[in-house]
């Protein structure tokens, strides 16, 4: 598990990074071709939008994986032993419930009714499902982690907060 957890922090940091290359490259040329040409560009307006929106979610997936997501451990961190392993535990199975509800199976609903009813982006023309895959996507890659996480706590490996995982 250790070594597909590394594997899968590598590949989503490498995605993550050409999706941000990628959309700097589109913001510039927006600003480019709107201030300098003066005919803005639609298809890097809209394409820099839904980029934005995969770089956030999937983002947000890896960084649930490097355990450096917003969080407010003050109590937390004031336990030991038990309660904090238990604390940590409730706190994993939490978030592998709102991934599963919200993206999950949220995320999957939108995607499919989206491709179903065939709505299309305006300036490139694909369809906006595809565009929402971000979402069960995300959902997947953070249920992946925080079980992970919960074997690491009932295996006492290590303390879900004292330590980023391990790097191969």
């Amino acid at each position: 598990m250790k070594k597909f957890i590394f594997h899968l922090n590598q590949t989503l940091a490498i995605f993550t990074i050409c999706l941000s290359v990628f959309l700097v490259i589109c913001v510039v040329w927006q600003v480019l071709s709107r201030y300098i040409f003066a005919a803005p560009s639609t298809i890097t307006d809209e394409l820099s939008r839904y980029l934005f929106m995969w770089v956030a979610m999937i983002g947000a997936a890896y960084t649930t994986g490097q355990k450096r997501h917003l969080a407010i451990d003050l109590l937390v961190m004031k336990l030991s032993g038990k309660r904090k392993t238990l604390a940590e535990l409730f706190i994993q199975i939490a978030i592998t419930a709102f991934a599963v509800i919200v993206l999950i199976y949220g995320g999957s609903v939108l995607t499919i009714q989206t491709l179903a009813a065939g709505q299309l982006t305006p300036a490139l023309g694909i369809e906006m499902g595809y565009v929402y895959f971000c979402l069960p996507i995300t959902g997947i890659l953070m249920v992946i982690y925080s079980i992970h996480f919960m074997l690491l706590l009932v295996t006492k490996k290590q303390n879900s907060f004292d330590v980023v995982p391990e790097q191969c």
